[in-house]
């Protein structure tokens, strides 16, 4: 079954409301046939994007300590080993992957553990894979304890179309491999940061999805 993210619901309805408000007046003001059907389709189309970026399909994740799962769905855009100067201050291995607008926009955990640090830091609206999104965009960064890995820090990073960010991360809880941790509006991308023994299963251009495909293992 279909269902959708709740950070949509009200865009949705206020969609839905508007779509159907169209399709009712084009009716009575429109006289030629085909320029109506047109603007009618035009309608149906927007809110069928809408529809889809909102979606929130059902994942299975199968929970294992040793395996980091991709925190969502997109493609890897950046592998390698970088100063984490926030919270790490220090060197670690980063994985980046980049949602586009037609992605599943819902950030899942990509580990168990608990959450040891939940920050918001507004800032710019840079091009996602901008070399200094990750530094100056509006983002959160949200770092979990796992008895495997150690301290894992993700970071969610608005784009140039991305205008809201939403974490449901809070210090001191405890988190669950592939359930639900937030979502960013209109496209962008996470940044995974990991120890530098931690051993990739993804490179550049691998497409994954989100709570269900291995980046990570030990």
């Amino acid at each position: 079954m279909l269902s959708f993210h709740r950070e949509g619901y009200k865009i949705i309805v206020f969609t839905f409301l508007i779509v159907l408000s169209g399709i009712l007046l084009s009716e009575r003001l429109i006289e030629l046939y085909w320029f109506q059907k047109v603007i009618q389709t035009i309608l149906l189309f927007f809110l069928i994007i809408v529809l889809q970026f909102f979606r929130n399909p059902k994942r299975v994740t199968e929970i294992i300590d040793t395996h980091i799962r991709a925190p969502v769905d997109g493609k890897v855009v950046v592998v390698e080993e970088v100063e984490e100067p926030e919270y790490f201050k220090g060197k670690r291995l980063q994985v980046s992957i980049f949602m586009s607008p037609i992605n599943v926009h819902v950030t899942r955990y990509a580990l168990n553990g608990t959450v040891k640090y939940s920050k918001y830091h507004p800032g710019k609206y840079l091009v996602a894979w901008h070399p200094k999104a990750s530094t100056e965009n509006e983002r959160t960064t949200i770092v979990v304890e796992n008895k495997v890995f150690g301290e894992v820090l993700y970071r969610q990073i608005a784009g140039a179309l991305a205008k809201r960010i939403v974490n449901y991360a809070e210090e001191g809880e405890e988190v669950i491999q592939g359930s639900d941790a937030g979502f960013i509006k209109f496209g962008s991308r996470v940044d995974i940061f990991l120890p530098l023994n931690t051993k990739l299963t993804v490179k550049i251009g691998d497409k994954v999805k989100g709570g269900v495909q291995v980046i990570a293992e030990k």
